[in-house]
């Protein structure tokens, strides 16, 4: 009996160590893959670790990042992206449409958050802005009306504005609308239009031969991601070669040494990825969270770009930039 009494006793005092044991156990740590092209992005993943924190989410602490970059080899995305999905993460979180093709492809069942698409419905990502209806959801750069207003800085710093090279690529999605709304400030400014392609890399020399040319004022470039971004800085030293005022869509351009950007604040939109992230680890579908638009935008110029082709940037546009490069 004796015996009896003191195993039961042995069996309560570990009953009891064990509650406690497993009243201890850390909760599980979640874990987010983050897809871009490369590196050079840095501002952009600092925004969304920002995000993040302001969230309440510490990295390395109760949430544990897997930055996967391609550094500008664009086949390595979809190898990539299959690391993440072996990982097991609990969200991916793509830089752009070129990072979320792979990412659909590798998954169907993890939830992909974007950082920024211009057409996400065209592109096949989602069914629609406000029912996205798959494992996607995230946020749209797409805000073609700011082609229009580029075409009106254009017209405040260059006076004399008669004529302008547009250079665009027909097939990205969204540049017949960024065209169109150039094309409609151009008549209420007076301003004639010559459009050039330019949908890969070795175009770029060409389109501004043709801007020379065709005697234009200045330029304005739609074309973004991987035709032009990669080789921002050549960009910027053909315009300043020709001596054309030359507006771009990102700052990327103007701190290559470009003049003049007025576009979507990409860090802004990395920022509130992370409320989409937040959401999905507490039970949100993707399929439930609407795509959200834009709200931020900047404007960014190059003194140094400016004297470099001899232009004199008013006061009253220098006093409207979010960021002035001297």
């Amino acid at each position: 009996m004796k015996k009896r009494i003191t195993m039961l006793a042995l069996c309560a005092m570990l009953f009891a160590l064990c509650v406690p044991v497993e009243a201890q156990q850390p909760a599980k740590v979640p874990r987010i893959g983050y897809l871009n092209t490369s590196y050079f992005n840095a501002p952009r993943a600092k925004a969304f670790r920002e995000g993040l924190r302001d969230l309440g989410y510490i990295e390395g602490k109760n949430i544990i990042i897997e930055w996967r970059y391609a550094d500008g080899n664009l086949d390595r995305l979809p190898e990539l992206a299959a690391e993440l999905v072996r990982l097991k993460v609990d969200v991916i979180v793509t830089g752009g449409s070129t990072a979320t093709h792979p990412a659909k492809q590798a998954t169907v069942a993890i939830p992909i958050v974007m950082t920024q698409d211009s057409d996400p419905v065209g592109n096949g990502f989602v069914a629609s802005l406000a029912r996205p209806g798959g494992n996607i959801t995230g946020l749209s750069n797409f805000a073609p009306e700011l082609s229009g207003k580029r075409l009106e800085l254009l017209k405040e710093i260059v006076l004399t504005l008669s004529r302008v090279a547009v250079f665009g690529d027909a097939t990205v999605p969204g540049n017949a609308q960024m065209v169109k709304e150039v094309q409609l400030a151009a008549v209420a400014f007076g301003v004639k239009l010559q459009y050039v392609e330019m949908r890969v890399s070795r175009d770029i020399e060409t389109a501004f031969r043709a801007a020379a040319r065709g005697r234009a004022d200045a330029i304005l470039l739609l074309v973004r991601g991987p035709v032009a971004l990669p080789q921002r800085r050549a960009v910027a030293e053909l315009a300043a070669k020709i001596r054309l005022p030359t507006i771009y869509s990102g700052r990327e351009y103007v701190e290559a040494g470009g003049l003049m950007s007025y576009g979507v604040s990409l860090d802004d939109l990395d920022r509130r990825a992370a409320v989409y992230v937040d959401k999905i680890l507490k039970g949100a579908k993707p399929a439930d969270l609407p795509v959200e638009q834009p709200t931020k935008f900047e404007l960014v110029i190059n003194l140094k770009a400016a004297k470099q082709i001899g232009l004199t940037i008013p006061p009253n546009v220098l006093a409207r930039a979010d960021r002035v490069i001297k």
